[in-house]
């Protein structure tokens, strides 16, 4: 029978007395954690030295600190207080995995970490748990997990719970325990009433849960994501990548400044597709004849609309689903599927595809605070069209529904970033070459094998061209790199700032070649030499002249005329930074890549203390620079007001 309770003290107790010996304890990724009530676990546990804990996990989103420089500080302090509030209940083993000072009865063992937030901790880097997203259920069933602790909101009668922002793993992991002959998991629920509900597979009995608690008020905010501001080459990697998309298809999306600017030039091309072409046009004037569009994508407004299929919900989808780009409706019926497909649907049919139908299906969702209130004020009509699935009904072709996954996910297109790319094909997206992990391979593996399963479905990798390390810039696209997450012979489509490389089937020598020609082109002669050193390139090869263009003052130049109109916004999705700290946020952006060095900083201190910098009375005001009360404040206020004077018109 279930049990009810308000404290978190007493359903600690529940838990330590209910499960002997080790607690093997399982809690969703992202916003599905129960922070406090895994506070509570984790305080008992580290306070009983007899007792032993073992959390399986991904994503424990912790929020920044006000670190850094003195600027960087001031301007974070007031910003993180307004996002996150002063109470948001930070998880007690982040802060000490960051130490490495765990107890030595404490094992937190996670599969996917948040991005590059513990690349420098012992104990995260050696419990990390390499797994694809698919796998992670009949791995925890292999561990024996005995709870599961989730996050969850609650309906206004109270007799029905929702999963929520994570339907993911849980049922599936439920049934890999039953299939290894483990006994039903100690299921335990805290309610949160800032957690949206979404109904459909998501929602369950109360009865559900053995455990359920309901905490007294105050409810700290939920974890937002501070959507990222959207440059030059993001833009253009969106641009290219929403060529790509075929009306009538399905897409899946990843998270960041690269999904984001893929979403705004769905968006614009669905409505303002004369803006859209001259923005195309702008960056490649031959983008309708490129072979990859020709064969995969459009140009031309969605007269169907696209079908949502992704592990993740996130901010873009929902600028797709209020656009009216996402909006074509699947049903889970194979025969109706099939003839709303081929044409011969009837009236009926239409009639069952409006009642019954969805067009967006995701594991867990992560945004903003501006996304979560909309999915708490969705209209009847859009709150039935999204639901919430199992990840094994997502990032894979479902047992026994396969033939309903294929014909549902039609002209499939999976979009999903890394951090490089060798000239062969393969694909550097969630480690270093020494071993360290940044984050996890997640669900890519299973999107790009995907892709090759489905006949029609292609791969998209998205990757930035350059990274600046210590003051200087590097090639994203390597010959080589200690580390692989996707090999080369699952290679498909890369997309950079420079444009499209299809390179699916390809022969060794023309994956080089496509891949060099979205190149950097101040590294494009480097990357050839290697390959004609490793005999996988002809020795009299010689790169054409258009390859010369790929550099950043030449994308600069042609996108300078839509970042000016608006056409193309730092922002597309919205910001939680008001416009002045936009402002800010782009001249402290400017400042620390103009001071990344000794010269550099040398020539931008000697620039700002000769040079009359913006007269921004109100960015200074909001950095408590207006009345600089000592050497160093005036140096701040000097070295601000330069920066924003340079990048005004940026």
């Amino acid at each position: 029978m279930t049990e009810v309770l308000d404290s978190l003290e007493l359903a600690v107790d529940r838990i330590v007395a209910r499960i002997p010996g080790t607690l093997h304890v399982a809690t969703p990724l992202g916003l599905g954690k129960p922070h406090r009530l895994l506070n509570a676990l984790y305080g008992r546990i580290q306070r009983d030295p007899a007792r032993r804990l073992h959390i399986y996990t991904a994503l424990s989103l912790d929020p920044p600190v006000a670190g850094g420089s003195d600027l960087q500080r001031r301007f974070l302090a007031p910003f993180l207080t307004r996002q996150f509030g002063d109470d948001f209940p930070r998880l007690d083993w982040v802060r000490a995995q960051r130490r490495d000072a765990l107890p030595d009865n404490i094992v937190i063992e996670e599969f996917y970490l948040q991005g590059g937030a513990l690349l420098r901790s012992s104990q995260a880097q050696r419990h990390y748990a390499s797994l694809n997203y698919t796998h992670v259920a009949r791995t925890l069933a292999a561990r024996g997990v005995g709870c599961i602790v989730q996050k969850v909101a609650v309906d206004a009668g109270g007799t029905r719970l929702s999963l929520s922002s994570n339907t993911d793993l849980t049922l599936d992991t439920i049934d890999a325990l039953a299939v290894a002959g483990h006994p039903r998991p100690l299921l335990v629920a805290e309610i949160d009433p800032e957690l949206p509900w979404l109904g459909g597979t998501a929602a369950v009995d109360a009865g559900f849960f053995d455990l359920i608690v309901a905490p007294p008020a105050p409810y700290p905010k939920l974890f937002a994501l501070p959507r990222q501001a959207v440059g030059d080459a993001d833009h253009a990697i969106g641009l290219y990548a929403s060529a790509l998309v075929r009306d009538g298809g399905t897409l899946q999306l990843g998270i960041g400044a690269l999904a984001d600017a893929i979403c705004h030039a769905l968006a614009l091309r669905h409505t303002d597709n004369a803006a859209y072409r001259r923005v195309l046009q702008a960056l490649d004037p031959g983008i309708e004849a490129h072979p990859a569009v020709l064969a995969s994508g459009g140009l031309g407004p969605f007269a169907i609309g696209l079908y949502g299929c992704s592990e993740m919900v996130n901010e873009g989808f929902r600028r797709l689903v209020q656009c009216g780009v996402v909006r074509r409706r699947v049903v889970d019926k194979l025969p109706l599927q099939q003839r709303l497909d081929d044409g011969s649907a009837s009236e009926l049919d239409r009639e069952l595809q409006t009642r019954d139908g969805q067009f967006l299906h995701g594991g867990f969702y992560l945004g903003s605070a501006e996304f979560y209130d909309w999915l708490r004020t969705l209209d009847d009509d859009t709150r039935h069209g999204i639901g919430m699935r199992r990840i094994s009904e997502l990032n894979m072709l479902p047992l026994g529904d396969e033939a309903l996954a294929r014909v549902q996910r039609r002209d499939a297109r999976f979009f999903n970033s890394c951090m490089m790319a060798t000239a062969l094909g393969a694909a550097v997206s969630d480690g270093l070459a020494d071993g360290e992990v940044v984050s996890g391979v997640g669900g890519q593996y299973d999107f790009v094998s995907m892709a090759h399963a489905l006949p029609d479905a292609r791969s998209t990798l998205l990757l930035r061209a350059t990274r600046e390390t210590g003051g200087a810039a590097q090639s994203n696209l390597r010959w080589n790199y200690g580390h692989t997450t996707i090999p080369r012979h699952l290679r498909d489509i890369y997309i950079s700032e420079y444009g499209i490389a299809d390179v699916r089937g390809l022969a060794d020598e023309d994956c080089v070649v496509a891949m060099t020609a979205i190149c950097d082109a101040r590294f494009s002669p480097g990357l050839l030499a290697e390959a004609k050193q490793h005999r996988k390139l002809r020795g009299d090869f010689a790169p054409p002249a258009s390859w010369a263009r790929n550099t950043p003052a030449r994308l600069r130049e042609a996108l300078a005329p839509f970042r000016r109109d608006g056409t193309l916004p730092d922002y597309p999705l919205g910001s939680d930074f008001t416009d002045v700290e936009q402002r800010l946020a782009k001249a402290l952006g400017w400042l620390q890549a103009n001071t990344s060095n000794r010269w550099r900083l040398l020539r931008t201190v000697a620039a700002a203390l000769v040079t009359r910098g913006a007269d921004d009375r109100e960015a200074l005001e909001r950095m408590v620079l207006s009345a600089p009360a000592s050497s160093g404040e005036r140096l701040s206020a000097r070295l601000l007001a330069y920066a924003l004077a340079q990048t005004r018109t940026a």
